[in-house]
């Protein structure tokens, strides 16, 4: 395991890191020198290594491997590890100083660097072994920072000397709002990001902000460079000093030549140039704009402008209109305190002194701020001209200019813009717009129109709720004003909307449309509307209700289970069993993404029935990891036994023509995503009545080869179920919609440029909220924590989880097995009950894992269907955010599930078994009570964390493998289910079908009411079976081998 870590010395940046492979003796050793070797850094191969794990296209000239200091707290013969991950915690009483230490480190170019951090940001593991530490996440926190200034060109050039060479740089400008979220990110900077340093005599002092803001800075030169213009040809020759400059600023190196004072000069030209940035940056107050619209009457046109409705030969003229905008000072610490800049430049105000601008040069502020506004506004530019200005006085052309152009550049630029309610987001602004009007043909049933149905609809162009006509389109085009007042309220008339409208109208008055680009014009602008503002889809009828019932603003009709299912759903699973049936019926794609545990399994073989039950005989494909075919297999005979279910699996899987054959007489049809993509071909030509991935998640990654083959698959709807339909970024949910609904979203490309850059970069809330808007209505989640879920849901909710066997497993179980028999065969009394015992224990540690039962320290990964379960299913508690406890009866098995979840999800795995003293222990459990930084599993052995503990923190818990005495395991799962728990709990009972463990499970079930007298000494009772039952018991089905 490496923990990778991050930081900065001199405007360079290095990347260095811990190992749990440390220096034997390392710990122990005492420091004599300083700074002394780190016992538990990763050594300079493991993190070129790790980095080329990272960036698969590491050059090594951009990667340079040295040594750095690292000042961090030590007790007095080691360093503090970063995560017990790497080494213990020292006694909590014992003395910790801050020591610095020798590290091998990586120093990082600008390319590597970016790809580093993008490929880390939010993610606490990049890959099996390798971690990242907080440092380092907090370096990709700043990087979308800085991506974010470049995207919006918040940069300016400058010309800078460093280690005696002139270098054409670009500076991030920070003002306004993103000075702000600098500062929070500044105090939000983990010490270790500034640790770093080459000396060992005083630890690195710089502080938070300004580390900060040379990382930006450096980040921003180097994105900079990315741009068309950051690619010159070979240098040329220059004519200037300024020419070189120009030239410089996209080179790759930014290095100038030329004498030493002219290059002084020009960087002194330049540093003038942008000091008045500098002086408004730091000041106590903010220059403010308010554009103030004129009084009613002064708004009043000497002809009224035209109303929907009026005659169309009517003539009409706006007049001229006084329009203001003032300049105002705003205190920095109370933004609700306002002055006007007239007290500024008279001087002497009792308002003044309430500013807090005692000793500050208030009216060089202003005049500094007013030039610096001027750049960006002629008419302020303008009103210079004048001593002491307060503003200017604009008509209405210039009063759109101001709100169009003008105020966005101001406000980017650190300024405050004051403008009227009605232009603001939450204001009334009416506007012109376009909307579709369509109505409703007849049908009979949702059954009798498909997605592919043509539908007339008729182009409305209306002004907030007036329809307007061509000829009132033609008359507003003709006044030529951009802002009229209209019974009361200012309207916004954009000559290009204006132009659009009507040219929308000549082109398109009415038209055909399918149902599918309908859905897709209520929840998003049609392109068709491009250039105007658009309002939607107006229908009648029932196209009206399935609009409304997408939007969310009516509520779709609840079903009544199917007679065929055996059980009971829930409120919650009716509701999202009808939602599926709801879409289904309309071949919409559904993504039915409910937290683990709440039943997206039943609710999906609820509508499987249903559908089966209305005489739909074509079958449903169901997609799922291996781990779980058997599952579905398993809860279908439980809750729907009528339906007839193939398990396509296998080397004596079904082939050619004898496979549409066996399709077409189930109503289900399971099988994984490795055949998916091995047997598509099997698969493509069937007419499926749907075509369902379980665990979606695995098709994130649009350009995998089960992504397309699942896109590829004819189904006449498609549904999704997960839990996490957005794991690391908003791209994978294009995916997801990609083959839930193809082409909803657009392309790959249009949906980069429309949402994911704006929300990975920026947050951008707009973007949010039309991704949402479109997506919502094919996504249900409900979580846990819902109030309507949780009235609901028992208090404990028990499940078992069937696993298949590797093909190894298989074989080492299937030779167990044979010596079992041969053995048994000539044996009887305490030696046959010593036999069998063992036999039980050795395919239940085969069932765990080949490497449990060789003892051999093998590698564990794709070896084990539990233990990938159980890492498919640890990963959702996970990232829901939920605690586990982990149960199981091997301290053996124990240490390699530590190891292996510890690698995979780069967290600390508390284990506790026999061997932990009690003051260890005591710790462990207080930790995992207490601490909300706590690891989120707790692995436990069955019989040191089986009684006697207080676990209620968790709301999962899993029993890795079975101890087959009801009451133990029932006292276990009681350790997270007793009193102060204030959650439901999740048991998750682990068996590996077609072997014993499967075969005992069902011998208990069918004696659970005399269980107690049954199996109450253990495993005991086992050995009394005959030889026969035994070999029956023993025996491995050929369904218990995953492909």
């Amino acid at each position: 395991m490496i923990v990778l870590h991050a930081g900065t010395i001199a405007h360079r940046f290095f990347l260095w890191g811990e190992s749990d492979a440390a220096v034997p003796g390392g710990a122990a050793r005492a420091r004599k020198e300083l700074p002394a070797p780190h016992p538990f850094a990763a050594q300079g191969a493991a993190l070129l290594g790790a980095l080329a794990e990272i960036v698969p296209d590491l050059r090594p000239e951009r990667a340079s491997a040295g040594v750095c200091t690292v000042w961090i707290p030590a007790t007095r013969s080691a360093p503090l590890a970063s995560t017990a991950l790497i080494a213990p915690a020292p006694e909590p009483d014992e003395a910790l100083a801050l020591a610095p230490w020798s590290v091998p480190a990586v120093q990082l170019a600008g390319a590597v660097l970016v790809d580093l951090l993008a490929a880390t940001l939010e993610r606490q593991s990049v890959a099996p072994g390798i971690a990242c530490g907080r440092d380092l996440g907090f370096w990709s926190s700043a990087l979308r920072f800085a991506s974010a200034l470049v995207t919006r060109q918040q940069m300016l050039p400058a010309l800078e000397r460093r280690d005696g060479i002139w270098r054409a740089r670009w500076r991030a400008v920070v003002a306004g709002p993103d000075a702000e979220r600098l500062d929070r990110l500044a105090r939000a900077m983990p010490d270790a990001c500034r640790a770093l340093s080459e000396q060992a005599d005083h630890a690195p002092v710089m502080p938070a902000a300004e580390v900060l803001t040379a990382f930006i800075d450096g980040i921003v030169d180097h994105l900079a460079r990315l741009e068309p213009w950051g690619a010159p040809a070979p240098r040329p020759r220059f004519e200037s000093l300024h020419d070189q400059w120009l030239y410089a600023l996209g080179a790759a190196d930014g290095v100038m030549e030329g004498e030493e004072a002219e290059l002084a000069a020009l960087a002194a030209q330049i540093e003038e140039w942008q000091r008045p940035i500098g002086l408004t940056a730091g000041a106590p107050v903010k220059l403010c704009f308010r554009l103030e619209e004129p009084a009613e009457a002064d708004a009043a046109p000497r002809r009224a402008a035209p109303r929907p409705g009026r005659r169309p030969g009517s003539r009409s003229r706006a007049a001229p209109q006084s329009w203001r905008v003032r300049f105002l000072l705003q205190a920095a610490n109370d933004p609700s305190l306002l002055i006007d800049a007239s007290e500024a430049w008279r001087g002497r105000s009792r308002r003044l002194s309430a500013l807090g601008c005692d000793g500050f040069k208030l009216r060089e502020y202003l005049l500094a701020a007013l030039g610096q506004a001027a750049g960006l506004c002629p008419r302020i530019e303008a009103s210079l001209k004048r001593s002491a200005p307060g503003g200017y006085a604009l008509d209405t052309l210039g009063a759109h200019e101001f709100l169009t152009e003008k105020a966005g550049a101001l406000e980017q630029a650190g300024f405050g813009v004051m403008l009227p309610a009605w232009w603001t987001p939450k204001g009334t602004r009416l506007r012109l717009s376009a909307r579709a009007a369509v109505k409703s043909p007849r049908m009979q049933a949702a059954g009798g129109m498909t997605l592919e149905k043509l539908l007339r609809f008729d182009w409305e162009i209306a002004l907030g709720e007036h329809k307007l006509t061509l000829a009132e389109l033609q008359r507003l085009a003709r006044l030529k004003v951009p802002l009229v007042r209209i019974r009361g309220e200012w309207v916004q008339l954009s000559a290009e909307e204006i132009e659009a409208a009507i040219a929308l109208w000549r082109k398109r008055a009415s038209g055909k449309v399918r149902l599918r680009e309908l859905i897709q014009m209520a929840l998003s602008a049609p392109r068709a509307a491009e250039g105007i503002n658009f309002d939607g889809v107006r229908a009648d009828g029932w196209i009206a209700q399935l609009l409304s019932r997408l939007e969310g603003r009516a509520s779709f009709d609840e079903l009544a289970p199917p007679a065929g299912f055996k059980g009971s759903l829930r409120p919650y699973q009716v509701r999202g069993y009808s939602w599926l049936a709801f879409l289904r019926g309309w071949g919409l794609g559904a993504c039915l993404a409910d937290d683990m545990g709440l039943g997206k399994t039943i609710q999906m073989l609820s509508l499987i029935e249903r559908e089966w039950e209305s005489g739909n005989r074509a079958p449903v494909l169901l997609v799922s990891p291996t781990s779980v075919t058997g599952n579905w297999q398993k809860e279908a005979q439980r809750f729907t036994p009528r339906l007839p279910v193939l398990v396509h699996h296998g080397t004596e899987r079904s082939r050619g023509p004898a496979f549409a054959k066996a399709a077409a007489q189930h109503a289900l049809v399971v099988t994984s995503y490795a055949l998916l993509v091995r047997d598509i071909e099997l698969f493509r030509p069937v007419a499926w009545a749907a075509v369902v991935l379980d665990e979606a998640q695995n098709i994130k990654n649009p350009e995998t080869k089960q992504a397309k083959a699942a896109r590829a698959l004819a189904g006449a709807s498609r549904i999704a179920l997960t839990g996490t339909p957005v794991e690391n970024n908003v791209g994978e949910l294009w995916s997801i919609m990609e083959f839930l609904n193809p082409g909803f979203l657009g392309t790959q490309a249009d949906f980069k440029r429309r949402f994911f850059l704006p929300i990975q970069l920026d947050r951008d809330p707009a973007a949010i909220d039309a991704l949402k808007r479109l997506t919502g209505p094919f996504i249900l989640r409900r979580l846990k924590s819902d109030k309507r879920v949780i009235a609901d849901l028992p208090d404990k909710l028990e499940m078992k989880v069937f696993c298949p066997l590797t093909r190894e497993q298989a074989s080492l179980y299937a030779a167990v097995v044979k010596e079992a028999e041969e053995t048994i065969a000539h044996a009887d009394g305490i030696q046959r009950k010593g036999v069998v015992l063992a036999t039980l224990t050795k395919l239940k540690q085969v069932c765990n894992h080949p490497a449990h039962f060789l003892g051999d320290h093998s590698p564990l990964a794709n070896r084990s269907g539990k233990l990938a379960r159980l890492a498919e299913m640890l990963e959702e508690v996970v990232a829901e955010g939920d605690r586990a406890l982990v149960f199981t009866q091997f301290a053996e098995m124990g240490t390699l599930l530590q190891r292996h979840l510890q690698e995979i999800f780069a967290r600390e795995v508390p284990f506790l078994h026999g061997g932990v003293a009690k003051a260890a222990r005591d710790r462990m459990v207080e930790r995992f009570q207490s601490d909300d930084d706590a690891p989120s599993i707790f692995l436990l052995s069955l019989k040191a964390g089986g009684t006697g503990l207080n676990l209620t923190h968790a709301n999962h818990v899993f029993h890795f493998d079975r101890w087959w005495n009801p009451a133990v395991e029932n006292q276990a799962t009681d350790r997270a289910f007793r009193i102060g728990q204030t959650r439901n709990v999740q048991v998750h009972k682990f068996l590996c079908q077609g072997t014993l463990e499967e075969r005992i499970d069902e011998m208990i079930e069918r004696k659970k009411d005399i269980a107690a007298d049954v199996v109450g000494a253990g495993e005991g009772w086992l050995t009394e079976l005959s030889n026969a039952q035994l070999r029956s018991l023993f025996a491995l089905r050929a369904d218990a081998i995953q492909e």
